[in-house]
């Protein structure tokens, strides 16, 4: 049986699944984003979301700014939930956070993914320009809103709310902006990479370069949306995810 840990949510436990897809939540997200997944891919897939500190469940504790210090602190506790193959999905800074727990997991000498799923983010090697995670809140706040229309109205409209929100979004932006990319050797399994057409701050061709970071098969698959599609194409993006996932199950085990 395994532990239960407080980095990971597992809404539906599936003690015969033949596969585990880990789910890394957006920058001021949490592992509720992930809580229906389960019910839209196959019986096969065992859905376990990683909860970041500061938020949700764990609201009180010290939020992390450094990203390679976030991946180095996930990647021991996966251990017990690695006891059949999985695979990994990030979206927009979860897929950076996704992408390094990976490389941590091989410098471990761990288990690895089956396959890499990474969504609305630019391939870690393009460097970030104009940061914004110094700003004052309010050119903060505005910024947040042109570039990914990060921050629902409601929250603008509830300044209790906001007080409670900005320092999570901080926090992860400043994950996003001090990264420094370092080459390692390719990742030796699939990546499959996702993007919104009309992402006004990732384009198809920063998602496309994920293509360098694999010797394995890469695929590029673009929906109708912006930088938060996956809310709106939710379905087609699990359709794709389930039938590369059970195209592993069916071949290899």
């Amino acid at each position: 049986m395994i532990t239960q840990s407080l980095w990971i949510t597992c809404p539906k436990p599936n003690p015969r699944a033949s596969l585990r897809l880990f789910c890394f939540p957006y920058a001021g997200g949490g592992a509720s984003i992930f809580r229906l997944w389960s019910e839209q891919l196959p019986t096969e897939i065992e859905v376990c979301s990683i909860q970041f500190p500061g938020r949700e469940s764990r609201l009180k504790e010290p939020l992390f700014t450094q990203l390679l210090l976030l991946a180095e602190t996930i990647a021991p506790v996966l251990r017990p939930y690695l006891n059949i193959p999985f695979a990994f999905f990030g979206h927009s800074m979860g897929a950076l956070v996704a992408f390094e727990v990976a490389r941590q997991l091989r410098r471990l000498g761990d288990s690895e993914p089956v396959h890499l799923f990474v969504s609305s983010r630019p391939a870690p090697q393009i460097p970030i320009f104009n940061p914004i995670h110094q700003l004052p809140d309010s050119d903060f706040i505005a910024e947040l809103r042109d570039r990914y229309n990060a921050i629902p109205d409601i929250l603008l409209q509830n300044p209790e709310m906001m007080e409670l929100f900005l320092p999570i979004l901080r926090a992860d932006i400043t994950i996003l902006e001090t990264y420094s990319y370092k080459i390692e050797p390719l990742l030796n399994y699939p990546i499959s990479a996702f993007g919104g057409l009309q992402d006004n701050c990732v384009s198809q061709n920063d998602i496309s370069a994920w293509r360098d970071q694999t010797c394995q098969p890469f695929t590029l698959q673009m929906f109708n949306g912006g930088h938060f599609f996956l809310k709106e194409k939710q379905y087609p993006l699990l359709q794709t995810i389930g039938q590369e996932l059970i195209e592993y199950i069916d071949l290899c085990l």
